[in-house]
Formats: C-alpha cells, sequence, structure tokens
C-alpha cells in the first residue's frame, strides 16, 4: 500500500542509469532521469541521480523508498568477476561442475572454444554425507571428516564455500553440518548451501546456482553496504529475476536470484500498462544500451528454471526472456571474410558511441542512426549529452571505406543487421514456441527500442505496436509495481498416477510457509498474500520438464499435454511425472494509476532540423510533451523526448492515447 514516502525506482544498466521519481498524495506526480552509469562503483551514478532530481535532502533524512535493480551480479558473472569460492560436494564427484553435461554449444559445431571451468581443481573439496537417490545414507559425515574440511577451507582462504551434496534436497542434515562446523570455526566466509538455494534434483545444474550464489554474494553484499551507508537510513528494496522484491539485507544471500532484476522490472511494469490499455497479448522489446531483451505475455509473465547467464545454466525461477547483445552501443566492425557485423561487444557508458563526444572512436547502431537522421542533435537528451553529427558520419564513414559502400549505406546496412538479430530473438520466444507473432503487439521500450520498432513489427508480419509513455525508463518505473514475494521450488520425482493429493498439499503448504515466513522477517509489515502453485511436469524419461499451474491431477494433467502440442508439436499417451512442485507467495499490491492525457486542440511543434545530416533532411521530427491524446502522425518521422526516440517508418500512423502511450498501426497490409 503506497503512503505518503518518495517512491523511487532505480534501473542500473549497462550503460544508462534511470531513475523514476514517484510522488504520491492527492495526485500522482512522476519525475524521470537518466545518467550515465559507473560500472567500477555503480552507487556514484546513483548519488548522481539522486542529486540531479533534487532528492539528497530526503536521502539523508532516510525518507526516500528505493526499489533497485542492478547488473553488479549479472556483470560478475559475465565477466568472470566472481569471488574465489571453494566448493565442497561428495567423495568422487569434485570435477561436476567442470565436466559439466558434455554438450555443444552448437549441435553442429564440432570444434568450438573450451569453457572455463568455474572452480579451479584446487579449489574442489570432497568429504562425506552421501545420500542416495530414495534419501538413505550411503556415507555417514563424521566428526574427523568435518575438521579435515573446515581445516583444508582455511588453508584455501577463499571468499566463499558452496555446498553441494548429492541427493541433499531429500535430507539437508549433513549440508546443515558442514555450514555450521565453518560457522562455529569462525571462518570468515560467505557460505551457500544447495539445499537453501535451489533444492531440486540435477547436480550440476543445483551445483552451478549454488556456486554462482556463494560466489556473488560477498561481491553483491559489498557493493548493497557501500549504497546502503550512502543512503542512510532509506528503506531499500531489491528486484529479483521473477519480477518480486525482497529486503536488501536478504539480497547478497540471494545473489543468483538477483542476475534478471533490471529486465524484469521492465516485465512488470509492461504487464501493468497492457492491463491499463486493454492489451493483454504482448512481445515486449527492451532494448538498451548494451543488450536486448524480448519476452512473450500472454495474459501473464511466465517464468522459467531453464535459464543461462553466459555458458552457465541458471536454474532458479526467472522471467522468461531472451536476451542478446544488440543495443545502441552494439560496435560494428568488418570480419576477416570482409562481411559487416554488429554485436555482442559494446561500447558501453565509456567511452560509449562516437557521437556522444566522450573518446568513442568505434561505430556504433547509435551512431548509425544518427547518420540517418532517427536521433536529433538538437533534442534534449540524458545525461546532458549533445550528439555530434560529424563524429557519427566519421565513424561509420571508417567502416564505409572497408566495404566501399557510402556513409548512408553503411549505416543501414548497421540499422539491417541488429534488426535481423533481434528479428531472431522474437522468433526464439514466440515462432519457436508456437504463437503467431501477428496474434500480439510488439511493445517497444528501452532507450534505443522506439528508433527499430516499426522496422521489428514489420520483420514479424506485426499489425500493432505500443510505445509506453516513459519508456525509456520503463525498467525503473516497474520496481515501483513489483510486489514483495518469495518464490520456492522443491523437488519430488512422482508419476503422475502415483500421486498422494494429501502428501502433495502438505508439500505445498510446507513451501508455503517457509515463503511466508521469509516475507515476515523484512521489517515491514505484510499486507494480504496470494499463493500461486504449480508444478514442473514431463513424460517418462524426458529431462526436461514444463511449468503448469497445479489445478488438480487431471486438469494440470490436461494443460501439460495442451502446452507440450504448442511447443513442440505433439504429445504423447505414455506416463507423466510430477518433477518439482513450486509455490510463489506475493504480497497484493495496490496498482499505480499514472497521471492520463487529456484531450487538446494543438499543432505538434516541428523541431527545425537544421542540425541534422543532408540525406535526413525531410524526416520531421516533433517533440512528444507537445503530442496531445488523439493526435495522429504518419511516417516517416522522429518523435523525441527526454528518455527515448521513436521513429515512425513509412507505412506506419502513429497515435496517442488517453495514458499517453503512442499506437503504432501500419496502415498498409502486407504482400
Amino acid at each position: 500500500m503506497l503512503t505518503d514516502k518518495i517512491f523511487l525506482g532505480i534501473d542500473a544498466g549497462g550503460t544508462f542509469t534511470d531513475f523514476v521519481a514517484l510522488r504520491v498524495g492527492e495526485a500522482v506526480e512522476v519525475e524521470v532521469h537518466k545518467t550515465l552509469s559507473t560500472p567500477d562503483a555503480p552507487e556514484q551514478a546513483i548519488l548522481a541521480g539522486i542529486e540531479a532530481l533534487g532528492l539528497s535532502g530526503e536521502a539523508e533524512r532516510g525518507t526516500l523508498h528505493i526499489i533497485h535493480g542492478s547488473t553488479v551480479a549479472t556483470n560478475a558473472a559475465l565477466e568472470g568477476k566472481n569471488a574465489p569460492t571453494a566448493y565442497v560436494t561428495n567423495y568422487g564427484f569434485g570435477d561436476t561442475l567442470m565436466l559439466g553435461r558434455q554438450t555443444r554449444p552448437a549441435l553442429y559445431a564440432l570444434e568450438f572454444p573450451a569453457q572455463s571451468i568455474p572452480v579451479p581443481s584446487a579449489y574442489c573439496l570432497e568429504t562425506g554425507g552421501r545420500m542416495s537417490a530414495e534419501g538413505k545414507v550411503l556415507e555417514t559425515l563424521t566428526s574427523d571428516e568435518l575438521q579435515d574440511l573446515v581445516a583444508r577451507i582455511r588453508d584455501l582462504a577463499p571468499e566463499a564455500v558452496a555446498i553441494n551434496l548429492l541427493f541433499s534436497f531429500l535430507d539437508d542434515s549433513s549440508e546443515v553440518a558442514i555450514e555450521k562446523a565453518i560457522a562455529d570455526a569462525g571462518v570468515p566466509v560467505f557460505v551457500s548451501r544447495s539445499s537453501a538455494v535451489l533444492p531440486v534434483y540435477k547436480e550440476y545444474e543445483r551445483g552451478i546456482a549454488t556456486w554462482l550464489n556463494a560466489s556473488l554474494g560477498p561481491v553483491v553484499s559489498g557493493y548493497l553496504s557501500r549504497l546502503r551507508m550512502s543512503m542512510n537510513r532509506c528503506s531499500l528494496r531489491i528486484m529479483q529475476s521473477n519480477g518480486e522484491t525482497l529486503d536488501a539485507e536478504k539480497a547478497a544471500e540471494s545473489a543468483v536470484r538477483l542476475l534478471l532484476s533490471g529486465p524484469a522490472g521492465g516485465l512488470i511494469a509492461m504487464k501493468t500498462l497492457g492491463e491499463q490499455a486493454d492489451v493483454s497479448k504482448i512481445i515486449s522489446f527492451d532494448m538498451g544500451g548494451t543488450s536486448t531483451d524480448v519476452a512473450l505475455l500472454d495474459g501473464e509473465i511466465a517464468t522459467t528454471s531453464e535459464g543461462h547467464i553466459g555458458p552457465y545454466p541458471v536454474a532458479v525461477p526467472m522471467v522468461d526472456m531472451h536476451t542478446i547483445g544488440a543495443g545502441g552501443g552494439s560496435i560494428a566492425y568488418v570480419d576477416q571474410g570482409g562481411m559487416l557485423q554488429v554485436g555482442p561487444r559494446s561500447a558501453g557508458a565509456d567511452p560509449g558511441p562516437a557521437c556522444y563526444g566522450l573518446g568513442g572512436r568505434h561505430a556504433t547502431v547509435t551512431d548509425a542512426n544518427l547518420v540517418l537522421g532517427r536521433l536529433v542533435p538538437g533534442a534534449r537528451l540524458a545525461g546532458s549529452l549533445a550528439l555530434s553529427v560529424a563524429q557519427a558520419r566519421d565513424a561509420v564513414g571508417a567502416l564505409a571505406q572497408e566495404i566501399a559502400l557510402s556513409v548512408e549505406e553503411t549505416a543501414a546496412g548497421i540499422i539491417s543487421i541488429a534488426n535481423e538479430h533481434m528479428a531472431k530473438a522474437i522468433r526464439e520466444i514466440s515462432v519457436n514456441r508456437g504463437y503467431d507473432p501477428a496474434d500480439f503487439v510488439l511493445a517497444s521500450f528501452g532507450g534505443a527500442g522506439g528508433l527499430h520498432v516499426c522496422a521489428l513489427a514489420e520483420a514479424m508480419r506485426m499489425h500493432q505496436a505500443l510505445v509506453p509513455a516513459r519508456g525509456g525508463v520503463l525498467s525503473a518505473l516497474g520496481m515501483l509495481m513489483a510486489p514483495r514475494g518469495r518464490q520456492l521450488t522443491r523437488t519430488l520425482g512422482i508419476a503422475m498416477d502415483g500421486i498422494e493429493i494429501s502428501a502433495l498439499e502438505a508439500a505445498m503448504a510446507d513451501l508455503e510457509s517457509r515463503s511466508t515466513e521469509e516475507l515476515s522477517v523484512e521489517g515491514d509489515s505484510l499486507g494480504e498474500l496470494v499463493c500461486r502453485r504449480s508444478v514442473d511436469l514431463c513424460y517418462k524419461g524426458q529431462s526436461y520438464t514444463l511449468n503448469v499451474p497445479w489445478q488438480g491431477p487431471a486438469e494440470s494433467l490436461a494443460a501439460f499435454r495442451a502446452l507440450h502440442e504448442r511447443r513442440y508439436g505433439y504429445s504423447l499417451t505414455s506416463g507423466v511425472e510430477l518433477v518439482n512442485i513450486c509455490v510463489d507467495v506475493r504480497e497484493v499490491s495496490e496498482p499505480i494509476q499514472l497521471p492520463s492525457e487529456t484531450p487538446m486542440d494543438v499543432q505538434p511543434a516541428r523541431l527545425t532540423g537544421q542540425d541534422l545530416a543532408s540525406e535526413a533532411d525531410d524526416i520531421p521530427a516533433f517533440p512528444r510533451e507537445a503530442l496531445a491524446f488523439g493526435q495522429q502522425l504518419s511516417g516517416p518521422c522522429v518523435i523525441t523526448e527526454y528518455s527515448a526516440t521513436v521513429y515512425v517508418a513509412e507505412h506506419w500512423l502513429a497515435e496517442i492515447d488517453a495514458l499517453g502511450n503512442l499506437r503504432l498501426s501500419r496502415k498498409q497490409s502486407y504482400g
């Protein structure tokens, strides 16, 4: 329930850090801000943004209520900056994380680069306490083994310890004993055990999740400690990868659950705004400076336990999203074969695209858009940036010379290649899963999304698109809409035709009780809670599961067969196994009603365009704040705002709705 505090949503991305300040009184007031990120010390960008918003006094008095999504854990995992971590497992299984699943990254790639080893062999420690698949003790964990293990950990002096014993999700007593022995010995390490992080089957996936949680824990803890010191007594909550928030004090203990915290905020906001705009079938397209995230919303936000971060599986629940290295800062280059390529390497925030004038020399997608007149140098952009057409043309021109094309042709090629990368990602989450994109609305947000929305809609043969108000900072806005919650999972592994309903209900009730208990210790009083139960099912013999709501054996089985038919094109009559039970307990929150637009009889003011390149002089540009409810614009044209820019392509019509969203529709059918 919102109070009279000032709520501040913060999304720290790879290029920009976004802010949405929400003041709730007699009316809701919204203020947005963007500042260049400071990757080496993310809290510095946050403090700069708070000062720019005039909220430093509130921060000092501790009256801000901050909800924060961060890439700190993600970047540390991708860049290999994990804390040194000891991996504890049973005798004979110390090389589990090194061996992995022995799968090729691409089906037909017979040769590929060697994958990095998560934990060096010297840090892989073996001990007793082995369980069987039936939960019986095969090897006891003796006190001598505990003492020897603690001594080896002390000698190694790691920053963290990950404990992953076989079948510990059936009986965690040995893992708990190891954790207690380390604590009793006073060894100064961050400890994660698999039975607390991810109590499910598959020792490799469980081990990777536990190792990530342990090795990222000190990194996240250090960052959050610095941030909390800067924020004085301000309330600070962190967005989880599944779209729910938790208290910052608990976030370091759950670092592996923060890997998609920023993008998850965007999906929360998109779902809420979609409900307000009466749009339920959405393909979301979030393009920032470094990456692009796409997801499909068919009424609800789907979650998955089969996500990845770099080469590693992340089996904890997270929003079902496909991420690629394509953003406004993606660098274009000519490969050894003379072909133009784009990404995944990014110019990031420092030095950024060449047109930023901050020292960047490589041509990026942003530079290409500027050359083509889809960005307006005279418009007010985030970070007090003044875009330089000359520097953009110089960077793109260097590539143009290599491939013997004009600057404009090369810029168009950069955009086309980037668009194809993103279209492929959209196909991955729609066509490849049995959905027709034409049945959905393409909802674009992020600072760069609006520049590509029409082209991507055309590539997917879609007729409608939506660019929400404040779309350039939508993930930060979503932080303010996210509920408090916990999502827990546990492996059972029983045949559907052998289920004892009472035992299953008791197991789900136990998970609900644990989730509620974790929420209740976070300090703030809890409001009304709602619980969603679901199950992971598969045909007997399959390795992968599908998640469906738990509605009883018959109903859930029918839902599984229908989903399997949609996803893979067939269903079987063979037996079905219930692998995992899942519960999602969240606090019911009051939806934020953002200010609506009112009809105005004004003509949109056109920007002068005097600084545009000569090839783009005929593209009119309009400030979004001058557009009123019901007004229509025909493409091609550019619509500018502080946090983003929208390029309305030829054959497209743009109209502002009552909520301030930009509705795009294609005027001509596809041939």
